[in-house]
């Protein structure tokens, strides 16, 4: 049989040599890395302080994994709480030495450092942790520029609309000069185009360009230009809640997120409850809910998200409460046992649900595979750190301090943001 393999051919008929620049590219070894040392001065650990749920790092290192364009992700640190953090997000940790562990360590320095001591990667994308609205496509359209066009470094910028004027010592007696601007033609914004500013999210760079040259950003050089709702740089402790509100809208939360949630599961114990249990004169045990958790109950009933309150055969003083609660609020109690999922599986199952459409909020180890499971899952702030590290979202509140409300909340703004995406996505149909 004759071979299918086709072989180009010359002007004269004879087969040919691919030249270099028409063989297909030999593969080469990306690697994520994401610089976080312990000792930040701004923020004590700030690239593990929690942001809308979520470790700072654990944005970026989500939008790494889901992007599927590394051979390799890596954390470099030199601080065992920001190892475990990587580890649980999925990536691999460079221990880096007390050398580059200084507070005068330059980034170049410390990515000089990783690249020698990993001769299999090529091409190196340093993924700042401080910008947490990064996104997987932002990564795969960057590196495409190295690995089919040819570039040797892409790093990002924003565009801003700022004029810019020349710093002058107070009383020096000097005058101010514009940078950026003629006074006497000022233009309107949709005039200008504004300029092209580095915003930090990322770096792409070769190994050649790290060891040899000493750069960053040479060789053949280009930018990637992301949004400005993308843009997000933390420096200092005040930028966190701009930062956080910013995530929340802007940023991305894995693959599946869920559209529509219809379904809630929340713990009792732990959850609406803050552990205590009070005994009145009579000997009669009492636990307390908080009107915060309840609202927040309303906030998703108004929403049509059926909520469901579970109890533990283990814990039966909160049975009877629970109950009542639940006739007020006109919801379901179901009392779960060890394994929940056994007792959760069969009421997603009847309702026709997929999990993406289930949010949960549980607080111990028995609740982790649920967590893992559901579309939306969250813990209050003082769960144990097994629960933590499997849900999506960990409140800032207290079990029975208003985490529910919290959490709550969080569930209707994902739901609006899925809305308006859908909304958008139907606009940008109808266009073709």
């Amino acid at each position: 049989m004759a071979s299918r393999k086709r072989r180009l051919q010359g002007d004269n008929g004879k087969p040919c040599k691919l030249s270099k620049t028409d063989r297909p590219p030999v593969h080469r070894h990306v690697a994520a890395l994401i610089l976080a040392r312990g000792g930040s001065k701004g923020i004590p650990l700030k690239n593990i302080k929690m942001l809308a749920g979520v470790p700072l790092i654990g944005w970026v290192l989500r939008a790494a994994v889901d992007s599927e364009m590394f051979d390799s992700i890596w954390v470099s640190t030199d601080h065992t709480d920001i190892e475990n953090v990587a580890k649980a997000w999925g990536a691999k940790v460079h221990r880096r030495s007390p050398e580059v562990s200084k507070d005068s360590s330059t980034s170049l320095e410390t990515i000089q450092e990783f690249v020698t001591s990993h001769p299999e990667v090529d091409v190196v994308c340093n993924i700042q942790a401080t910008a947490p609205c990064l996104h997987p496509f932002h990564l795969k359209e960057a590196l495409e520029m190295i690995t089919q066009h040819g570039f040797d470094s892409v790093f990002s910028v924003v565009r801003r609309h700022q004029f810019r004027w020349q710093e002058i010592k107070k009383g020096s007696g000097e005058l101010t000069k514009p940078f950026n601007l003629d006074p006497a033609n000022r233009p309107r914004r949709q005039d200008w185009n504004g300029e092209l500013c580095e915003n930090g999210s990322f770096y792409f760079t070769t190994r050649d360009l790290i060891i040899n040259k000493g750069l960053l950003q040479g060789g053949k050089v280009t930018y990637y230009e992301m949004l400005p709702e993308y843009s997000v740089d933390i420096d200092v402790d005040i930028d966190w809640p701009v930062a956080e509100q910013r995530v929340l809208r802007y940023g991305y939360f894995g693959r599946v997120t869920p559209e529509v949630v219809r379904l809630m599961f929340c713990r009792v114990s732990g959850c609406l409850t803050d552990g205590q249990i009070f005994v009145s004169a009579k000997g009669a045990e009492m636990v307390s809910f908080n009107i915060r958790d309840i609202t927040g109950i309303r906030m998703l009933q108004e929403e049509k998200v059926e909520v469901v309150l579970l109890t533990s055969t283990e814990d039966p003083v909160v049975q009877a409460p629970a109950d009542n609660l639940a006739k007020s609020l006109g919801c379901q109690v179901v009392q779960v046992g060890g394994e929940p999922m056994d007792d959760l599986l069969p009421m997603v199952e009847k309702r026709e649900l997929q999990w993406k459409d289930v949010a949960y909020m549980g607080n111990d180890k028995p609740d982790v595979k649920v967590l893992n499971l559901a579309g939306l899952s969250a813990v209050p702030s003082d769960a144990p750190v097994v629960a933590i590290n499997a849900a999506k979202y960990t409140c800032h509140s207290l079990g029975g301090k208003g985490a529910m409300r919290e959490f709550a909340e969080h569930i209707v703004l994902q739901k609006q943001k899925a809305k308006s995406q859908m909304n958008q996505d139907r606009i940008d149909n109808s266009s073709f």
